[in-house]
C-alpha cells in the first residue's frame, strides 16, 4: 500500500492520513447549502466534506435491464492509499484505473507512436514557398482548372483539420480511458494546428482572399457536403449527456471513431492530396506540395493510430463487433467514397496533370477496400487496382532529396536521430 505523509494533517487529527478517508470539498453543494440558509450563513462558511469513493469508477447506472460501466475521466478526486497501478487494470474504453499515471505502459504502440510523431516535428514557416508566389502571380503560370484545383483544396483543407480538432478536444478525448493513447491523442491535436497553420501560410503567402478560401466550406457544395457528414459524428461524441459503458453507447463510440479516422482522414483527404502532389511533382506549386506531403506524413500516422484504437476496442469488447454492425460500417465508408468521388468530379470536370474522375473513384475504392481490410471486414470493391502507384511511394519509401533545393521529408528532430 503506497504511503501518503501529510505531517500537517496528522498534528492537527492525531491520525494517520494513510488510513483515514479521502476528502474533498464539494464547493457546488457548499454554494447551494449557503443559498438555503441565506445571506447570514456567508460570515461562517463550513465545507460540506464528501468521503471519496474507494473505486474511482465505481459508478454504475441502471438503465432499464442494461447496466452501464462507465470509465474514469481523470478528474475524479484523489484517492489516497490506493494501490498502485498494475498493467491489467488498463483499457481502451471504460476504465477504471487512474489516468492521470502515465505508466506503466500497456499499448507500447501508442507510445511509439507519440514519440515518432515528435521525432517528425516540423513548422510551415521552414518550407521556401518563393516559387509558388512568382509562379500564382505570373498570368500564364497557371491554368485556371489549375488555379481551381489550388484554391478548392486549400479552402476545404484549411477548415478540414480544424474540424478533426474538435472532434479530438471536445469529444473523443474524454471517452479514450488509457493515458499512453491519450498523450498521442494530445500530440496529434497539436499536429492538427500545425496543418491548419500550413493552410493559412499557403493562402497568406499566394495573397489569397481568405475570407473566401476559409469560409468555402459554407458557401461551395463540393466542399460542404463532407464537412456536412462529419460534423453529426463530432456532435454524438461531444453530448455532454454521453457516456460509454452500455453496449449501444459502446457501439456509437467505436461507430464515430471509424467515422472520422477511417473515413474522414482515410478517404476524404485523398483526392485532395493526390491533385496537389501531382502539381509538385510537375514542378508546380512546388512549396504548397511541400507543404502537403508533410501533412500527408502525418495524416498517415493520424490514420493508423486510430485504426489500432478501432482494433484494440474491437479485441477488447467483441461484444460490439456485430453482424449488423458490421454491415452499418461497410455502407458508412461506401458513403465515404460516394462523397468524395463527387468531390473530385466537382474540382476537377475536365482532365488535368494526367488525372481525371473515373481515374478518382477507382483509387478511392482501392484504398476504401484497404480501409475494409485493416480494420477486419471483407473488401467490397473486386478488380480495382491503384492508378497512382507514385502515391505509395510517397507514403511507403524514404524518399532522398537534394537538401539545398527543398527540405528532407524525412526529417527528424536532433534528439530523435541515431549518430
Amino acid at each position: 500500500m503506497q504511503s501518503w505523509e501529510d505531517p500537517i494533517a496528522d498534528a492537527r487529527t492525531g491520525t494517520s492520513s494513510a488510513n483515514a478517508p479521502a476528502v474533498f470539498i464539494d464547493s457546488l453543494a457548499l454554494e447551494k447549502r449557503e443559498q438555503a440558509l441565506g445571506n447570514s450563513a456567508l460570515g461562517s462558511r463550513s465545507a460540506v466534506v464528501l468521503e471519496c469513493p474507494q473505486d474511482l469508477g465505481g459508478l454504475r447506472e441502471q438503465s432499464g435491464d442494461r447496466e452501464r460501466r462507465e470509465g474514469v475521466t481523470g478528474l475524479e478526486s484523489i484517492e489516497r492509499g490506493a494501490d498502485r497501478i498494475q498493467v491489467d487494470d488498463k483499457k481502451i474504453i471504460n476504465c477504471r484505473a487512474d489516468l492521470n499515471q502515465l505508466v506503466p505502459f500497456k499499448y507500447e504502440w501508442a507510445w511509439q507512436k507519440y514519440l515518432d510523431g515528435c521525432a517528425n516535428h516540423w513548422m510551415p514557416q521552414e518550407i521556401n514557398m518563393t516559387a509558388d508566389i512568382a509562379l500564382w502571380k505570373n498570368p500564364e503560370g497557371l491554368t485556371e482548372d489549375e488555379r481551381t484545383i489550388v484554391k478548392r483544396n486549400l479552402g476545404f483543407f484549411s477548415t478540414a483539420d480544424s474540424l478533426v480538432a474538435n472532434n479530438l478536444v471536445l469529444a473523443l478525448y474524454r471517452h479514450i480511458t488509457n493515458p499512453e493513447c491519450r498523450q498521442y491523442l494530445l500530440r496529434q491535436a497539436f499536429e492538427e494546428a500545425v496543418h491548419t497553420h500550413a493552410y493559412q501560410y499557403c493562402i497568406e503567402s499566394l495573397g489569397l482572399d481568405e475570407g473566401e478560401v476559409f469560409n468555402m466550406y459554407r458557401e461551395l457544395p463540393a466542399v460542404a457536403h463532407k464537412a456536412e457528414w462529419a460534423l453529426p459524428y463530432t456532435n454524438s461524441l461531444g453530448d455532454p449527456d454521453f457516456k460509454t459503458g452500455t453496449l449501444e453507447d459502446d457501439q456509437r463510440l467505436l461507430r464515430d471513431l471509424i467515422a472520422f479516422y477511417v473515413v474522414f482522414e482515410g478517404i476524404f483527404f485523398y483526392v485532395g492530396f493526390v491533385q496537389i502532389l501531382s502539381m509538385g511533382r510537375r514542378n508546380k506549386m512546388t512549396g504548397v506540395a511541400e507543404q502537403f506531403q508533410y501533412i500527408l506524413r502525418d495524416e498517415s500516422m493520424h490514420m493508423n493510430f486510430g485504426i489500432d484504437v478501432i482494433n484494440q476496442i474491437k479485441l477488447e469488447n467483441p461484444q460490439l463487433w456485430t453482424e449488423s454492425f458490421q454491415q452499418e460500417i461497410i455502407m458508412l465508408v461506401k458513403q465515404g467514397v460516394e462523397l468524395e468521388s463527387q468531390y473530385a468530379r466537382d474540382t476537377m470536370p475536365r482532365g488535368i496533370l494526367g488525372l481525371n474522375a473515373p481515374m478518382f473513384e477507382e483509387y478511392l475504392k482501392f484504398i476504401a477496400d484497404r480501409r475494409y481490410a485493416q480494420i477486419g471486414l471483407p473488401q467490397q470493391y473486386s478488380g480495382v487496382s491503384n492508378p497512382f502507384p507514385w502515391m505509395s511511394e510517397i507514403l511507403d519509401l524514404k524518399k532522398e532529396k537534394n537538401f539545398f533545393e527543398t527540405r528532407v521529408t524525412e526529417y527528424q528532430t536532433g534528439g530523435a536521430l541515431t549518430w
